[in-house]
């Protein structure tokens, strides 16, 4: 048991060094000395766990998107309103660059991937379709209007954040991202909410700056 969690800690220290200089270097500039320096193991550890750079790279790119779904999991849990658990969602993977070099890396690496042969469609394709299903509880919760269709609002949210977030790494290193996020919000929620929808849309953006109120749902009282 000791090898083994000995193991696994020597992985996430190679991911997370490998995470560092591709993050500063790219997938085609960062060799496998780098990454061994950065995660302070020999080369000979970093080769019993992965084989090549590209296994490298696609083991960052599967804890990136690990972590996103982690996120996204709790805050499902959290049987919040379907249009608020899409916001806080964005917010958790603005928050991720922010502060997760695993995860900035991940998206650099995604963006490279032509150059090591990997297939990254699942990612996006889990995003995309987790999205469409909330978009359509949100229009059955009548907080979306019933003429937005929720597969093509799912993707225009995917690619809307995708942008922002690029656009914020070349302007700012993503120093400004959580408000280009909210941004985001501001602009696209009065264009997708229902008419009769009695709350206010600047404060759903405001979700994702912490200004809004965050409707969770109170446990019921004791009988």
């Amino acid at each position: 048991m000791v090898l083994q969690d000995r193991a696994k800690a020597t992985r996430q220290a190679i991911i997370a060094g490998a995470a560092a200089v591709f993050e500063e270097h790219g997938y085609g500039k960062t060799t496998l000395a780098q990454v061994a320096e950065a995660a302070q193991v020999t080369k000979g550890a970093l080769y019993f766990h992965f084989q090549s750079k590209e296994d490298l790279a696609g083991a960052v790119i599967e804890e990136q998107h690990r972590l996103v779904v982690q996120d996204a999991e709790r805050i499902l849990a959290g049987n919040r309103p379907a249009l608020s658990t899409i916001i806080l969602m964005c917010r958790a993977f603005g928050l991720r660059l922010v502060d997760e070099p695993v995860v900035r890396a991940g998206i650099r690496l995604t963006f490279e991937a032509t150059a090591f042969g990997r297939t990254v469609r699942e990612p996006y394709e889990d995003w995309v379709a987790t999205m469409a299903e909330l978009a359509a509880r949100s229009r059955r919760e009548g907080q979306i209007r019933a003429s937005v269709d929720p597969a093509a609002l799912a993707r225009y949210i995917v690619a809307s954040f995708t942008g922002v977030q690029m656009v914020s790494d070349v302007l700012t290193g993503r120093a400004d991202v959580m408000a280009r996020i909210e941004e985001m919000w501001a602009i696209l929620l009065p264009g997708i909410i229902a008419e009769d929808w009695p709350g206010d849309p600047s404060e759903l953006a405001g979700l994702v700056s912490g200004t809004g109120p965050d409707p969770v749902p109170k446990a019921a009282a004791p009988a």
